[in-house]
């Protein structure tokens, strides 16, 4: 358990850092990576709504802290942590969970099933960012085109940083 806190603890730490280097780094000033998002969906499905959504806030508000974003990561990562388990249970069965309390990734639930979970997540999450920081029709396809590349971007690189941290990867070696 305490090396489970400890090693969330470093992860948080290590993207959130990750995170505030990739923010300011803004593709073709359309695609924006977001990686720190990867920290809330590997969280156990089980754990309790009101911890997820706790932790989803203090982390978004983190972000918004270093990055200037007045509240708009906060919004989304709470948003975030409230579709998370319906979204796990619209790909995942409730009969596969073989575990007391599943970690949602590639290495416990399948690559197909994580893909579209982590795919629909980013999808939201990304979504809700970029309509709340245009606040307006007037760019829409503008801020299509934002929704769409940092959504691509962002599952590319939470893809890799899954298969860089999952057990089967470890178990290989």
């Amino acid at each position: 358990m305490a090396k489970t806190v400890i090693h969330f603890i470093l992860l948080t730490i290590a993207l959130l850092l990750a995170q505030l280097i990739g923010s300011k780094i803004a593709l073709w000033n359309v695609a924006m990576p977001i990686v720190f998002i990867y920290l809330l969906l590997r969280l156990p499905i089980n754990l309790h709504t009101s911890w997820v959504i706790i932790i989803a806030f203090f982390l978004g508000l983190t972000v918004d802290t270093f990055s200037n974003t007045a509240g708009m990561n906060a919004l989304a990562c709470t948003m975030l942590a409230v579709m998370r388990r319906p979204v796990f249970y619209l790909y995942v069965l409730r009969d596969d969970d073989e575990q007391p309390n599943p970690l949602p990734g590639s290495d416990t639930i399948g690559v197909g099933p994580y893909f579209r979970y982590m795919a629909t997540l980013t999808l939201a999450y990304c979504t809700m960012l970029f309509l709340i920081q245009a606040f307006t029709l007037r760019d829409f396809p503008l801020t299509l085109m934002r929704i769409g590349a940092s959504s691509a971007l962002s599952m590319l690189l939470l893809m890799a940083t899954d298969s860089l941290l999952s057990r089967k990867s470890e178990e290989r070696l």
